[in-house]
């Protein structure tokens, strides 16, 4: 009987300085990362699937296949994982793209920085439609303009001012991000600025709840 208590004694003794070595050395596990699930849209040819398969893979070969349908594809940061809905940009599919809004938190797009005057004219009424949907209105924008290593590639300032962007996205927070997929740097760079755009809206809805 004595034997028995002793070790139970010890046991919770063991248990109360394992307890407190853990407090003392801050090793709880750590905090679940917040997802968000945001829709990424553009036309085809854009640079949506290579993008996207660079931010999840860190490396992408020459057999991508074009999304016809959709995709998702889990991204991870520091501060979040995002869920990127990747939607096809055919013209077939394009005006199907509202079926995948629903449930989402933020909106990118990606677009040929160095396409034709046409295609630049299309991007614009996409992103209009894009941006005014009901659904998706004052979601936090992000705006990848790839293809930046061609000569004819438009910059962000241009873009800005051919697109009207400073009008079409009033009331949300935006970014616009030359890039190309010889440096993923300024992708995941701006990617990183989305998710603190989503912290804080989500932050903001958290207190008006509260109140």
């Amino acid at each position: 009987m004595c034997s028995e208590r002793c070790q139970l004694v010890i046991g919770a003794c063991r248990i109360g300085c394992y307890s407190l070595y853990r407090a003392l050395c801050c090793c709880s596990p750590p905090a679940p990362r917040p997802e968000y699930h945001v829709v990424c849209l553009g036309m085809s040819g854009a640079g949506k699937t290579t993008l996207l398969t660079l931010l999840q893979c860190g490396e992408t070969t020459d057999d991508i296949e074009p999304t016809s349908g959709f995709n998702i594809k889990a991204v991870q940061f520091e501060e979040a994982i995002l869920n990127v809905k990747e939607v096809g940009g055919a013209e077939n599919i394009r005006p199907y793209w509202d079926r995948y809004y629903q449930q989402t938190q933020g909106v990118v797009f990606v677009m040929d920085s160095a396409c034709s005057q046409e295609a630049l004219q299309t991007v614009g009424g996409l992103l209009a439609g894009i941006l005014s949907h009901e659904s998706l209105r004052g979601l936090p924008f992000v705006l990848l303009a790839s293809h930046q290593d061609k000569m004819e590639a438009r910059s962000s300032e241009q873009l800005t001012k051919d697109l009207e962007l400073e009008r079409l996205c009033a009331g949300r927070q935006w970014v616009v991000c030359p890039c190309s997929i010889q440096d993923q740097e300024p992708v995941r760079q701006a990617l990183e600025r989305f998710v603190t755009f989503l912290l804080n809206t989500a932050g903001k809805e958290s207190e008006e709840n509260r109140v």
